[in-house]
């Protein structure tokens, strides 16, 4: 027997079909397309399970190395097992491996030594074998850098910059003090520094540190640079007021090796009427090593998986494609994004929308909907499906690394935001693992993402 759900969606009236009945309001078309999303999501949480399973199966993923390789491999499984069409596309990718390191307040008279949680910064180069022994010139702003530039010369420079809490918007937060971990090393080697250490990237006061890559000037030495924990922060700070002659001494055994080819791994439901148009869904595929990035970015990789498996599962046939991708190297610069907008294939198709989930497997708040305003009003007729998922609605925005350069070639940009109070806590760090992942809250982010998928797919831009 056929319900009142499926008449809705197939031969006997597909959103499609629907559409071409103007006294059905936008919304109300997809009421039932939405419905079977939704309780397939929440019933079966299937991303949770592909999330445990690729963790499991390939932790941490540096590009470059045997265990992003395995993911490539696991992921394009997955996809082939439902049913999906499937192939990999080739990107070049930076190859940084960490080594042995450590830190330590070298001892003054009457003291011991003081070992500081650290961890070396994506792209660093290593010290040699026995380590800098130098002393540490503390500043909170690359202003206060250039005034005491007559100090740095053979110092380490430790860039003390918390993250503002007093600001609402975490990811503002991050963006003003991001700069001194990824500019920080090449403006303290261009006064001549031996070497930096930068305050951890988090909200909370703990004894993890939080990597990240640095982007190093090549017209300046690669100084060996690190991230110390906001407790050893804090330690380092006040031993320095007291002692304005302290130093430290640092190890960093890491290494930058030859470049390595990888992939991208694509997976689509090819469009009915219109396949050469495509809605795009991505996440990256790559992580840090600190622990086996289950929020950034494997959460986002199995929503736009998931949001495929959901859509199939609903029995829905989409006019145009929706495809998944999985970027390889966004942590050491995205070139997974442009290589996919450059590849070849991209020239007999055309991206009409792009998202890209990158905030962290937290519950959705809201819909995004950018470009131009005629696309963020036709899209705003479906505001009431989004409000009964429990989002706020839909408001502009949309987009993220990976995607950039082909939303730069004319794709709207769309997505959700979600809670991300927490991110920063996990972000980079030794937190980043499954445990620190809901269940419900990653599978609403899949729902949301197949349910915007659905409608730009059937419905264009």
């Amino acid at each position: 027997m056929i319900g009142p759900a499926l008449i809705v969606l197939f031969g006997l009236g597909t959103p499609l079909a629907a559409s071409q009945t103007p006294s059905v309001p936008p919304s109300d078309r997809y009421a039932a397309t939405a419905r079977l999303i939704r309780e397939e999501g929440l019933r079966s949480e299937k991303a949770f399970a592909m999330l445990a399973d690729l963790v499991r199966t390939a932790g941490p993923r540096l590009p470059g190395s045997p265990v992003a390789a395995k993911a490539v491999d696991h992921v394009q499984s997955v996809m082939k097992d439902l049913g999906l069409e499937t192939w990999l596309e080739p990107t070049r990718v930076q190859h940084w491996v960490r080594g042995e390191e450590s830190a330590k307040i070298i001892a003054g008279a009457g003291e011991r030594e003081t070992d500081l949680t650290i961890s070396a910064l994506g792209g660093s180069g290593p010290t040699p074998a026995s380590g800098i022994s130098a002393r540490v010139i503390e500043v909170a702003s690359f202003e206060e850098l250039e005034r005491r530039k007559d100090e740095v010369r053979g110092s380490i420079v430790f860039f003390n910059r918390p993250m503002d809490r007093t600001l609402i918007e975490p990811f503002r937060a991050y963006g003003e003090a991001a700069p001194f971990r990824a500019q920080g090393p090449s403006r303290a080697a261009r006064l001549g520094a031996a070497a930096a250490l930068v305050r951890s990237l988090t909200f909370r006061l703990d004894d993890f540190p939080h990597t990240g890559m640095v982007d190093y000037d090549p017209a300046v030495p690669k100084i060996p640079s690190a991230a110390i924990s906001t407790e050893d922060a804090e330690v380092l700070s006040s031993r320095l007021k007291t002692r304005p002659d302290l130093s430290v001494r640092l190890r960093l055994g890491c290494a930058n090796l030859e470049p390595v080819m990888t992939a991208n791994v694509v997976g689509q439901i090819r469009g009915t009427e219109k396949p050469d148009e495509v809605v795009l869904l991505g996440g990256h595929l790559d992580s840090w090593d600190l622990a086996v990035g289950a929020h950034d970015d494997g959460a986002g990789c199995i929503q736009a998986v998931e949001a495929l498996r959901l859509i199939l599962k609903s029995g829905i046939k989409p006019r145009r494609t929706i495809r998944a991708v999985m970027f390889m190297n966004e942590e050491f610069g995205s070139s997974g994004g442009r290589d996919y907008a450059a590849d070849p294939r991209r020239k007999a198709e055309k991206h009409i929308v792009a998202m890209e989930s990158d905030r962290g497997g937290y519950g959705p708040l809201y819909a995004a909907v950018g470009g131009s305003p005629e696309a963020r009003r036709k899209f705003a007729a479906f505001e009431p499906l989004f409000q009964e998922l429990g989002l706020s609605g839909i408001r502009p925005g949309g987009g993220g690394s990976d995607v950039g350069p082909i939303i730069a070639a004319g794709a709207v940009p769309m997505g959700f935001v979600p809670a991300s109070a927490a991110y920063f806590d996990v972000h980079h760090s030794g937190h980043d693992i499954l445990d620190n992942v809901h269940p419900r809250e990653l599978e609403m982010g899949a729902i949301i993402f197949a349910l915007l998928a659905v409608i730009a797919a059937e419905e264009g831009i």
